[in-house]
């Protein structure tokens, strides 16, 4: 089997679980106002769930550029880590402009399964491995957003639900198993209680919200449960 061959096989299980996550991520955006050009494009040039669904209120607000900047650094910027450690996983075949390509590509799953390889993978099976991901990832968006379109009102808002059943799937799981999880996500919930309820905070936008709940539970967390160096 030849390594994109392989590559487009590993990533089909990744396709799968992006299409329900970018159907959603369509149907919110033009319910937002986007069209479903607007949606797709986005899809097709970013590739990241969570800064895409961070930026839709934003974009509905008319949010400042700096805003938009602050919030997208934040959430994404565990891609710069990830990349990192995944370019001491592969092998020589892998320039600086292939490097600069596959950056584009470097999500959680497809991270997670190029590091779980037990040799050093290429560009030929990381390009194979993008492959389905991106596709599943823009046809999703692109089905959500034309469906958008013709379903009632309410269904496009009961389906609006399911990027919070997702997010409780990641999250559950993991803080059932470590207490360092359940305190970040119980600070970062807490201080998104703050900005909701107490008055004068309820003024400050989503996008700084985001920001500042996300840097501060992730300082909370690391205080508390610090990485002992080896």
């Amino acid at each position: 089997m030849g390594q994109y061959t392989k590559g487009i096989r590993d990533g089909i299980p990744i396709a799968l679980g992006y299409l329900s996550v970018s159907f959603t991520f369509g149907l919110m955006a033009v319910s937002g106002g986007l069209a479903w050009w607007e949606a797709t494009l986005i899809s097709m040039t970013n590739l990241t769930s969570a800064g895409q669904f961070a930026a839709l209120p934003l974009m509905a607000a008319g949010g400042a550029w700096l805003e938009m900047f602050l919030t997208q650094f934040v959430i994404n910027l565990r891609y710069a880590l990830m990349s990192l450690s995944l370019s001491q996983k592969v092998d020589g075949s892998m320039s600086t402009l292939y490097r600069m390509i596959l950056g584009f590509a470097n999500t959680d799953e497809i991270f997670a399964v190029a590091m779980s390889n037990s040799r050093p993978v290429g560009r030929v099976y990381l390009f194979g491995l993008a492959t389905m991901p991106f596709f599943g990832w823009s046809l999703g968006t692109l089905f959500g957003a034309l469906l958008g379109q013709i379903l009632p009102a309410a269904v496009v808002s009961a389906l609006g639900i399911a990027i919070y059943g997702m997010f409780l799937a990641i999250i559950l799981p993991a803080a059932k198993e470590k207490r360092s999880v359940r305190l970040v996500v119980g600070a970062a919930v807490g201080i998104s209680c703050l900005f909701y309820y107490v008055p004068g905070l309820k003024e400050v936008s989503s996008g700084f919200v985001i920001i500042v709940a996300s840097v501060i539970a992730s300082a909370v967390g690391a205080l508390a449960f610090p990485v002992k160096s080896s």
